[in-house]
């Protein structure tokens, strides 16, 4: 009987962790190797080389990151307010999974400043997150400018309230995003 290999989507949530942990830079096939208790030879069995794995480590987190979060959030059916709720809920029980959370997200937003590349598919993510969004706020917003406002809110919460460091007078974090749901779905 022969070695069980390594999944693929192994290999691209070790990159995804390093990518978090230490940009593109630490993602390094030894290091990855290493941390999947594997020799690297079964790497060269999916990739042909880095910059391979690294093209596919975006292209499951674009996936992922958007389209596979609409499908499961569609999936449960209901209007936009209970779609908007699930949602909510979804991205609140992702936050730390290795390729949809928020640290991959933020890692992805910095390699995208110094990768025109990068930055060209988180622009796409978030294109299509937000025309997700409009739709859904749109079927009961009648303004423009209150779904766009709506939006952009949603959007920043999912990835600023990682960088704020206040106290919530009594509340937590997880009770605050929970009344500020409920607000944006009146």
């Amino acid at each position: 009987m022969g070695a069980t290999r390594t999944p693929r989507g192994k290999w691209i949530e070790e990159g995804l962790r390093a990518l978090s942990a230490g940009g593109p830079e630490a993602v390094r096939i030894e290091a990855l190797a290493q941390a999947l208790g594997v020799s690297k030879g079964g790497f060269y069995g999916y990739f042909r080389n880095r910059d391979a794995l690294l093209g596919e480590m975006l292209d499951t987190w674009e996936h992922e990151a958007a389209d596979g979060v609409i499908e499961q959030v569609e999936s449960g059916g209901g209007d936009a307010r209970a779609k908007l709720g699930r949602l909510f809920t979804l991205v609140a029980a992702i936050d730390g999974a290795p390729v949809t959370g928020t640290v991959v997200e933020l890692a992805v937003r910095d390699w995208a400043r110094r990768e025109e590349a990068v930055a060209q598919r988180l622009r796409r993510v978030d294109n299509r997150r937000m025309d997700y969004l409009r739709t859904l706020f749109g079927s009961f917003c009648s303004d423009e400018d209150d779904v766009e406002v709506r939006c952009l809110i949603v959007f920043s919460l999912r990835i600023g309230s990682h960088f704020i460091a206040a106290d919530h007078s009594g509340r937590s974090r997880a009770q605050v995003m929970e009344l500020t749901a409920k607000w944006l779905l009146r």
